[in-house]
């Protein structure tokens, strides 16, 4: 008997899912796969936060899979052998797939997709995890956007709440196929660092969807302003579901279409644009992983770590109250509210001038939303070196952005308790605090760390350099 494979990777749903359409269209039985290959991300294999939502996510579709008849066939890597052994078990007739846009996976795909054709396979890729191909957007010369807003302008205009294929209700499967046991990826830590993970976050479709819900009948009405609070619920959480796939794009703005609330959320659908947006810009500019787009930026002088300041700034040991409390929240719960990652981000790349790659990297290992367009997209931005960049010499204050956007130091006080008596006046510059008040209050000089940087002097040095690099 002959079948049609569909290979998941992340799009772990079976909502408007094209590839898995398309193989139950043949009307042969469907065989789901996923090949777990990490090494073929390389040199941005997932990183420990990314494994351990993958596990749980994997875990939440096989659920999916199995209550309509099917399950998810799971088998190791390398992709090429792994599926050419599935079709020879199987006598597949065809392969579907939805498309990424990382450039190691591209270039792998594009490969398997010649060599099957080639061989006399169906071999067809969709489009599921964007709401606009990276080469349907372009400027009027036919040449890639750099900057956000004429991109999104563009993009916007052809925006479209279509309404996404229904949910198969029956997947006719090739039973008997042996799957490699999900533990036996080791996806999980041996040290459970992931707790606080487990109580911040439900992964899988349903999660997504309970997600969404939630966010469309709480958050949604105060989103412009609540977005940027970080003391509180302001923003949808959906990044890690997207990045994974267990909601699409599409779907959301259908559902937003469908509540008649997609005009009253156009800040949430522009932030959808700016997720858009970094695939876009990696797919044109590939080698912005690891390089400014700005080939100016290839001279600017970064520092040296030295005092271990990056280590400070990692476990949220700066004695910067908003930064360390980010780097608390990232480390505890893998997610940082996206106010607070500008602001981390620019006391590293500006004040420590330290390399924006220390920051991606980290980002990268700790995030459960590590997604590689978008961290490579927000880096460079903060950097100054990317698309549509933050001008370099806007330089973030950590003080009087704390002051502004936790004005009561509650999201201070929740990840830095060392600071929970502390007066919200001096929450932010704890520093500023006279002898007799730290006694006042119990906060002895061993309890939190006086700054690493002086954020002033700093400033004017990273200004400096850039001005030599303009210079030269």
């Amino acid at each position: 008997m002959s079948a049609a494979i569909v290979w998941f990777r992340r799009d772990l749903r079976i909502d408007d899912q094209p590839a898995l359409q398309a193989a139950l269209r043949t009307g042969l039985p469907v065989v789901c796969a996923f090949v777990h290959a990490p090494d073929e991300e390389a040199p941005w294999a997932p990183g420990p936060a990314t494994r351990w939502w993958l596990h749980h996510s994997l875990l939440a579709l096989d659920g999916e899979l199995r209550a309509r008849g099917a399950a998810l066939v799971i088998r190791r890597g390398p992709t090429r052998e792994a599926l050419a052994t599935l079709v020879a078990q199987t006598d597949a007739r065809c392969v579907f797939w939805n498309r990424l846009y990382e450039p190691a996976t591209t270039a792998r795909d594009s490969a398997l997709k010649q060599e099957w054709r080639a061989n006399g396979l169906d071999a067809e890729s969709f489009k599921a995890h964007v709401l606009f191909e990276p080469w349907e957007v372009a400027t009027g010369a036919g040449a890639p956007y750099r900057v956000f807003t004429p991109f999104w302008r563009s993009a916007r205009a052809r925006l479209e709440a279509v309404d996404p294929p229904a949910v198969p209700a029956r997947i006719p499967t090739v039973p008997g196929l042996a799957s490699v046991p999900l533990d036996e990826l080791r996806l999980l830590p041996k040290i459970r660092w992931d707790v606080g993970f487990l109580d911040a976050w439900k992964p899988g479709e349903a999660g997504a969807l309970e997600l969404l819900d939630a966010f469309i009948e709480g958050a949604l009405a105060d989103y412009a302003t609540g977005r940027d609070l970080p003391d509180r619920a302001g923003t949808s959480r959906l990044s890690p579901h997207l990045h994974f796939g267990e909601i699409s794009p599409r779907r959301i703005v259908r559902v937003l279409s469908e509540r008649g609330l997609l005009a009253k959320a156009e800040g949430f659908v522009r932030e959808l644009g700016w997720r858009e947006f970094g695939h876009h810009l990696l797919f044109h500019f590939p080698r912005t992983t690891d390089h400014p787009l700005n080939p100016q930026f290839e001279d600017f002088r970064w520092a040296e770590d030295e005092g271990g300041m990056l280590a400070a700034w990692q476990r949220g040991r700066t004695g910067i109250p908003i930064v360390d409390a980010g780097m608390r929240e990232l480390w505890t719960t893998g997610w940082m509210h996206n106010r607070v990652r500008m602001i981390v981000a620019s006391l590293l790349t500006k004040n420590l001038r330290l390399h924006w790659l220390h920051g991606a990297r980290w980002f990268w290992d700790t995030l459960v939303d590590a997604d590689l367009a978008n961290n490579t997209q927000g880096w460079q931005w903060t950097a100054g070196s990317g698309a549509d960049a933050a001008p370099y010499f806007r330089i973030f204050n950590p003080v009087s952005q704390g002051e502004r956007f936790d004005p009561e130091g509650r999201y201070v006080k929740r990840w830095v308790p060392e600071l929970a008596r502390v007066p919200a006046k001096a929450v932010h510059q704890p520093w500023t605090l006279k002898p007799v008040e730290r006694t006042a209050i119990g906060l002895s000089s061993g309890d939190y760390p006086e700054p690493i940087v002086d954020l002033k002097a700093s400033r004017e040095a990273a200004l400096a350099a850039y001005q030599r690099m303009r210079g030269r």
